[in-house]
Parts: C-alpha cells; sequence; structure tokens
C-alpha cells in the first residue's frame, strides 16, 4: 500500500465556519489551520479539544483569524503544544490580527479567553518558512516534507505540500488565480495529479465580473459618487488581510484623479501593520517587486491614506466627505461597529461591504437582501470606577493581596522546615530561627545568581556550624590571554529581537501604537458600561465582492487541470458543497469525499510504493546530468535483495537494451518565446500556435483523453518545411531540454 493518508475535519465544512482539519500521514498528525469566528465561540473548539493533545505540528495558510484565531486560546486552555509552521508574513500579519481582535474587545467587554501574553507565547512557537521551501521534519516525522507555496488571496497566503515517499498531499483553501496589485495568481496549476487534494468549496457558486468592471463600479459609481454627494463612506475590513488590496486600489485611484477627499484606516494596530507591510515586497507581486528594484518605489508609502489607531483621531478629523476603512469586518466589534451607529442614519453616507460577512454577525444581517429598516446593537464602553465601587473594588484587591502573600508565606515555611531537618538547630547557641528573619529580596531584574540578601542580623545556611555571610567561588577560566569568554553569552537571540518587536502595535522600531499603548499601560480600575439602541438603517448599503478567491468557473477548471487522484471538499455552505461535488465527480476524478465534522476519512494511496537500495556497484557507473537543482540519469538495473533483506537494484549481467532518446525537461511557449526573440528570431502567438519566422509553427498538443487535459503526455509538434530555419529552431528547442 502506498502511504497511509486519513482527513478529520474539526470545523468548517459543509457551512462557512471556521477551517481546522486534522489530517493524519502514517500516524504523524498534522492540524492544518486553527480558525475561529468573531464571535470566538468556544463550543466550535469541541472537536479540536478532544485532539490536541495529539497533533504533531500545526500548519497555518492565511492570517485572518477564520485560519489561525484559534490558536493563542488552543494553546492555554486545549493542551496544543505541537510546533507551527507559517510563512514570515502569516506569522506577523497573524500576531498583529489576533492584538488587534483582543484589544477592540477589550475596550468594550470583559474579554477573558486569551490575553496578550497568550497571543504572544502561541505565535513564538512558530517556524517561518519560505515559498517553495522544503522543511524536513525529524524524529516521528521522519520522511515528512511540508513546504508552502503561493496561494494568493492574503498576503503570505500559503498551499501546503506535503510529501512522503514520492506521494503529494495538497491543502489548497482560499486561493486566488488572479494576479492582483499586490498579490500574484495562485501556483496551485502547476500541481499535476498529486495522490489527496484538499480543497474548499466556498466560491463554487460564485461567479465575478471582469476586474476592469468591477474597479471602475466599485470607484467611480459607488465610492466616488457618495463622495460627491456630501456623504460619508464606511469600508468594514480585517485587521492586515484584504485591506491591504483595497488600500492600494483607493491609493492609485486618489493619485489618478488628483482627488482631496481624506482617506482613513482606522484599527489598532494601523502603523504597525503597514510599517510591517513595507518590508514583504519580496512576498508580493512581480510589478511591486520590480517597481522597488528599478525605482525604489515602496508601494506602501502611502499618500492619500491616512493611519489612524485612536478613533478620537477621526473625531477631530475636519468635517466633511471622508472615506474610512475600519475593523472589524463583522462589525461585531472595534472601532467599524461605533463608526457604523453613528453614521447609520444618515441617508448621505454608504456602507460598502467587501466581503462576506459571517454568519450570526451584524455584517451578515445588513447584507440580506432586503436590508433590514432597523437593527438592534449593543454600545460599550470602558468607565473607571468612582465612589463606592472603587472603594469595594480596592477592598477587594487587598484581600486578595493578603491571601496570596498568606500563601506564599506558608510555602516558604514549609520549604525551611523541610531544609532544616529534625535536628538542625539543637546545641548551637548560635544560631538563630532562620523561619523567623530569613528574607529572600530578587536584586536586579536580570540578576542571574546572587540573590540572597541578610537582614535583621546574621542569618547562617541550614547545613552552617556557626554564623557566617554567603561565599561564592569564582569559577572564571582563564587562559594566556586573559579571561576565557563564551561567544553565547553576547549573542542576541531571534526569540530576543522579536520580543523586543512584538509590543503591541509596536513598529519594526519596537514602538507601541498611541491607541494600543493607552489600553494596555491604562491600570485604573474600570468597568464596562452597555446599553442596547435600535438603529435606523437609512444609510445606503452595498457588497462588491473583494474577497480575492478564485469563482467557481475558476475553481472547476483548476480542478479539472490539477486531476488529482483523491479529492477532499471542505469548508463552504451544504448547496456550494455538493454541486462542487457533482461536478467533480463527472469531469475531474471518481474519488471525491465531502465528510462531516470528525468523520475520518481514509484517502491512503492506491499505488504500491517501494523502497530499494542503490548498490555501490551500480552507482560507479552511472553517469548524472545537472537539471536545474538536480542530478538525472538512465539506469538499466536488475532487482535483488540485500543480505538484511531490502530491495537493492544491482548491475545488470547482461547487456543494457537499447532504449529510445528521453527529452527531461518542462517547456513554457512564453519562455520560449522570449529565448527565440532573444536570439533574433521574428515569433509571436498566433491561433494557440507560436510562429517562428517566416515558416515554422509550433505547438503544444495535449492527451485530452485523460481527465486534466495537461496531466497527460504531452508533444510539441514543429511545423514547416525543411529549410535552414527549420533545423536551427529544432536545434533551439532541443536545447531546452536535457538527453539521456
Amino acid at each position: 500500500m502506498g502511504t497511509s493518508v486519513q482527513v478529520t475535519p474539526l470545523c468548517g465544512v459543509y457551512n462557512e465556519n471556521p477551517l481546522s482539519y486534522l489530517v493524519s500521514i502514517d500516524g504523524f498528525n498534522f492540524l492544518i489551520d486553527c480558525g475561529w469566528n468573531d464571535h470566538f465561540d468556544p463550543s466550535l473548539l469541541q472537536p479540536l479539544s478532544r485532539v490536541a493533545s495529539t497533533i504533531d505540528a500545526v500548519l497555518l495558510s492565511h492570517s485572518d483569524t477564520l485560519h489561525l484565531g484559534a490558536l493563542p486560546y488552543a494553546m492555554k486552555q486545549l493542551g496544543l503544544l505541537a510546533p507551527v509552521y507559517s510563512t514570515e508574513p502569516v506569522y506577523r500579519l497573524g500576531l498583529l490580527t489576533m492584538y488587534d481582535h483582543y484589544l477592540s474587545r477589550k475596550a468594550v467587554s470583559e474579554f477573558d479567553l486569551f490575553t496578550l501574553d497568550d497571543i504572544d507565547s502561541a505565535f513564538q512557537n512558530v517556524t517561518r518558512l519560505t515559498y517553495f521551501q522544503n522543511h524536513h521534519l525529524s524524529g516521528k516525522g521522519e520522511g515528512i516534507v511540508i513546504a508552502p507555496h503561493v496561494a494568493g488571496h492574503l498576503l503570505g497566503g500559503t498551499i501546503w505540500k506535503i510529501t512522503k515517499d514520492g506521494e503529494d498531499v495538497v491543502y489548497a483553501v482560499d486561493f486566488n488565480h488572479r494576479k492582483e496589485r499586490h498579490l500574484n495568481g495562485t501556483v496551485l496549476e502547476s500541481f499535476v495529479r498529486p495522490a489527496v487534494l484538499i480543497t474548499d468549496a466556498y466560491n463554487a457558486l460564485s461567479n465575478q465580473p471582469p476586474r476592469q468592471q468591477r474597479d471602475k463600479e466599485f470607484l467611480e459609481k459607488t465610492i466616488l459618487k457618495t463622495l460627491e454627494a456630501g456623504g460619508n463612506v464606511l469600508l468594514p475590513v480585517d485587521s492586515a488581510g484584504r485591506v491591504l488590496e483595497l488600500i492600494l486600489i483607493m491609493e492609485q485611484f486618489w493619485a489618478q484623479r488628483l482627488l482631496n477627499y481624506p482617506i482613513f484606516f482606522l484599527t489598532y494596530v494601523a502603523s504597525s501593520t503597514i510599517d510591517y507591510v513595507k518590508s514583504f515586497l519580496e512576498w508580493m507581486s512581480d510589478s511591486i517587486a520590480k517597481s522597488f528594484e528599478t525605482s525604489r518605489d515602496n508601494a506602501f508609502l502611502l499618500k492619500h491614506v491616512t493611519l489612524l489607531v485612536n478613533k478620537s483621531e477621526l473625531d477631530n478629523a475636519p468635517n466633511g466627505p471622508k472615506v474610512v476603512l475600519a475593523s472589524m469586518a463583522s462589525l461585531e466589534a472595534g472601532f467599524s461597529h461605533d463608526i457604523f451607529v453613528e453614521w447609520a442614519a444618515d441617508a448621505k453616507s454608504q456602507v460598502l461591504f467587501t466581503e462576506r460577512g459571517q454568519f450570526g454577525t451584524l455584517a451578515r444581517m445588513l447584507q440580506a437582501d432586503p436590508p433590514p429598516k432597523a437593527v438592534k446593537v449593543t454600545m460599550s464602553r470602558r468607565v473607571p470606577l468612582v465612589g463606592d465601587e472603587l472603594i469595594a473594588y480596592e477592598e477587594e484587591q487587598k484581600q486578595l493581596k493578603r491571601e496570596e502573600e498568606l500563601k506564599a508565606s506558608m510555602i516558604k515555611e514549609e520549604e525551611l522546615k523541610a531544609s532544616h531537618g529534625p535536628d538542625s538547630n539543637t546545641g548551637d547557641p548560635m544560631v538563630t530561627d532562620a523561619s523567623n528573619t530569613l528574607a529572600s529580596v530578587e536584586a536586579g531584574s536580570h540578576g542571574t545568581g546572587y540573590r540572597d540578601i541578610l537582614i535583621d542580623g546574621f542569618v547562617p545556611p541550614p547545613t552552617s556550624v556557626a554564623p557566617m555571610f554567603p561565599f561564592y567561588e569564582n569559577t572564571t577560566e582563564w587562559d594566556d590571554f586573559g579571561e576565557v569568554i563564551n561567544p553565547d553569552d553576547y549573542v542576541i537571540k531571534d526569540d530576543d529581537m522579536d520580543q523586543a518587536a512584538m509590543h503591541v502595535g509596536g513598529d519594526i522600531d519596537g514602538k507601541l501604537d498611541e491607541g494600543c499603548a493607552s489600553l494596555i499601560l491604562d491600570t485604573k480600575p474600570s468597568k464596562v458600561v452597555s446599553n442596547e439602541l435600535t438603529v435606523q438603517v437609512k444609510c445606503s448599503l452595498i457588497y462588491m465582492d473583494y474577497e480575492g478567491r478564485s469563482d467557481g468557473r475558476s475553481i472547476k477548471s483548476i480542478l479539472a487541470h490539477v486531476a488529482p487522484l483523491k479529492l477532499v471538499l471542505v469548508h463552504g455552505s451544504a448547496e456550494s458543497t455538493e454541486h462542487l461535488k457533482q461536478h467533480c465527480l463527472k469531469h475531474v476524478c471518481p474519488q471525491v469525499y465531502a465528510p462531516q465534522i470528525e468523520e475520518t476519512i481514509d484517502v491512503t494511496s492506491d499505488l504500491c510504493a517501494y523502497k530499494v537500495q542503490l548498490s555501490e556497484k551500480l552507482m560507479s557507473n552511472v553517469l548524472f546530468k545537472k537539471l536545474g537543482d538536480y542530478e538525472i540519469a538512465w539506469v538499466d538495473a536488475e532487482v535483488g535483495r540485500t543480505e538484511s533483506g531490502m530491495l537493492s537494484l544491482l548491475p545488470i549481467t547482461t547487456s543494457a537494451p537499447p532504449h529510445k532518446s528521453v527529452l527531461v525537461g518542462d517547456l513554457r511557449m512564453a519562455d520560449f518565446k522570449q529565448f527565440l526573440a532573444s536570439k533574433g528570431v521574428q515569433v509571436e502567438f498566433a491561433g494557440g500556435a507560436l510562429r517562428c519566422g517566416e515558416y515554422v509553427t509550433l505547438r503544444k498538443v495535449g492527451n485530452v483523453s485523460q481527465k486534466g487535459g495537461g496531466s497527460g503526455t504531452q508533444q510539441i509538434v514543429i511545423e514547416g518545411p525543411l529549410c535552414e530555419d527549420y533545423y536551427k529552431i529544432r536545434e533551439y528547442l532541443y536545447s531546452q531540454f536535457y538527453l539521456l
């Protein structure tokens, strides 16, 4: 049998709930994504709680809460201790996203599911990988290789490829094939016939208009029209995800039209987000990277967007039409919630949704057709305690402090009794009762050993025969050049550097955003005051799809091209999941699965895989040729067994049979066109073929009888009369391959 693979959904199947899936490969358990919704509902994590302690590794694909929101809670409360893997942007922006969610809720509630320290602790376990980097697991995961690939959708978004014994398990959710302003399209189409493909059906029933048409409607007919009529525009957005694309779209449009309407980006971590994004240009689209290389132009040096971290800054802005991008996208909490309540009654204003709201949220309610005319909302704010409430709080804190001190003193007394022993003080009048006089004070905040301070007279160690001061022997080593120095004592660890920059709202220089600092550093006793309001919704409500996901038609085309041996569908409404399942059964592969929550499906490959040893005699006669990062060779051998019984390839005892020449490589017609042009050949695409010079034509022909089109044998056909150009083009063509 092939590599054993089992898939168990923990959340996010047959609905639009957060994503979380258990994938077991030969007994090694991967948790792929660890999402939570904007309600932070612990009941959604019950399936995860039952398996958290068995997880061996966690893979994160995107930086929003739907993919990583439960990570701090799972590590604090559910016993999740496994190492975590992600790309650098997912790590950094995911951290800021969780900060923003925590601060938004702490400002209006007694949120206690996790703390800022829990977030920091969870993200300290993250190992950051670059795109296409093969990371070999060790220990229990020996032989398993994981590699992140470009997914699109969000900055650093990842398609995970897990390889074991030559078989690939590919996890690809929320991908986008379209190239955007700040992101390249996905590379999912580069995978051909993986053993297992896990993908989502979220957009299986949606269709998207052309980009130019959508942008024109978004900018001119929606935003600009509202501003010119004297209204404000609110865009509820995520903290550090799709909002980056929206910012670039408006930056470019404002620059082209020379507009003066102010644009504000308002989150608790707005300035930190943009500061980090400025350093992630190599993760962005080719056009942004090229622009920076040629002119040092950083696309996120914003000229028209003002970054705010406190709503008071928005309130103090000049009156007049404005655009505000504020978190959260769900309108459940954050600045967007408060701004919506203020602007909802203004018929001139507009709330523009760029993504579907999560089920049960205010945003989803407002996106209904027809939209409600009035909604009930809860307005909450934190106010300082005064009068009797403050006195009661202070008394409670004093009582808690006294109880803690009493408990600590009892523990210390027990420890001292245990260290003295039954007869330690008898017969020695010089020894005082250490339990009454010993006090231990930590000397210095970063001291490493000299911490005992003697007070109230001499206090001897329990084992001494007479009073004496503590004596510490100097064990420093010396050589001919002086004191021996350990270089490790002077190395600043990466984790320490990360901590210096990971203060909430901290940018690359470790500074605190003002809004974050006010919440974190404000230790005044306070309480949350809430009241329910009925808000009349008179502003216009519009939804336009800027989610950055492939639409249904593109998903079906990509799946047909990839043509996996087995397909697992997750995350999507019941209707979209069933629709995509039936389509794939007819057009993609015969084995399509759509499991329920906690239903384990076995998708072990039907192929048989064998490990063979290459004998030294065989390898000594093999001639390798370099192909990119690899070396390849044609081998004629016989299968035998070693003394230990392992299969081995041995040199053949007879002469090797002749074989046809094999051309190894993968030719992209667009690359070959550039190559021919560099050689002075007039070349152009015409009718799906590459026309070279006046007489010769090249075309790629796939075996369309196999599902997937590109998954079967492909041929490159060269057509034209036998002439000098024909032989020259053929020679150029052969040079693109390796001949075995």
